[in-house]
């Protein structure tokens, strides 16, 4: 099991309690620099913005947390509700000292940073979304799509700290869910599920798709989302994800006034580790539309 975080070049480390969230953040880039906040999902951490954090585009401060009880962040002291990692993460913020910043989010942090744009939208100059559904779902939409969700997520909800504990099955499935093997190969599957053998961090896990299937998604098809997005909101999405489909993306159907949706080819769900240089690229040109005077 994977007791130290993995060494990526040149980063800076450190812990910051924000709402009773002891968070572990990983920092690169100049410590005056334009900030840049960037949010992982299941079954990850930190280090899935590895390329970012080891090479940080120029003028950009990179912070990378983990979410709570994921990675070598203490746990949250409530349930994992969205809504409510949404404000620890908002928290983090503040505690940083932080303005506004650009945000980037893939996979659960994709979801949680859509939230705290449309919650809080002046802390936020521009969104880059990798690889999620947006909020503005509709049962037409959705549930042709339902069957990709129930292959995992009851699995993870019920028995997912025996299976990511004890089995090798997180192997399994995240090498099944990337096209480019040679940019995710064994080895950087080998960082994430190692840290999942921690009951805790197993734990954090379960209770993401535990509270999204029971507390989350029915509340969503009674009340589904109505605010609107006044951010500048770019999704970058790798087509070949088996989990989440595109179209559950797609910008005929997003309520925001900026948004849009660029369909990637020949990349699975971890996109910003299959295509690390097109994410790079697609950062660069959103701070350069959001830049202040």
């Amino acid at each position: 099991m994977t007791e130290d975080p993995p060494e990526i070049s040149g980063v800076r480390r450190s812990f910051v309690t924000a709402r009773g969230v002891r968070f572990h953040v990983t920092e690169a880039g100049p410590a005056d620099g334009r900030p840049v906040l960037l949010l992982h999902g299941w079954p990850q951490h930190h280090y899935a913005y590895r390329h970012l954090l080891a090479d940080p585009p120029e003028g950009l401060r990179i912070i990378a947390p983990d979410l709570p009880g994921y990675g070598w962040s203490g746990p949250a002291p409530h349930r994992w509700a969205k809504d409510d990692v949404a404000s620890d993460v908002l928290a983090l913020i503040d505690e940083l000292g932080l303005d506004r910043v650009l945000l980037v989010g893939h996979d659960w942090g994709g979801y949680i940073g859509h939230l705290m744009v449309l919650r809080e939208p002046a802390k936020f100059d521009g969104y880059l979304v990798l690889n999620i559904a947006h909020p503005w779902q509709t049962a037409r939409g959705f549930l042709p799509h339902l069957w990709r969700f129930l292959l995992y997520q009851p699995v993870v909800a019920s028995f997912g700290k025996v299976l990511q504990t004890r089995t090798r099955v997180l192997d399994v499935m995240l090498s099944k869910a990337a096209e480019n093997r040679a940019e995710f190969g064994p080895e950087v599957i080998r960082v994430y599920t190692d840290r999942f053998r921690d009951p805790s961090v197993a734990s954090a896990a379960v209770d993401t798709y535990r509270t999204f299937l029971l507390r989350e998604l029915p509340r969503a098809a009674r009340h589904g989302e109505t605010r609107r997005a006044t951010v500048p909101i770019r999704a970058l999405f790798g087509i070949d994800d088996g989990a989440v489909h595109h179209s559950l993306a797609a910008a005929e159907t997003a309520k925001a006034d900026d948004y849009t949706l660029e369909r990637v080819a020949n990349c699975g769900h971890f996109i910003g580790e299959e295509r690390p240089d097109l994410v790079r690229a697609r950062l660069i040109t959103l701070a350069e539309e959001t830049a202040r005077g």
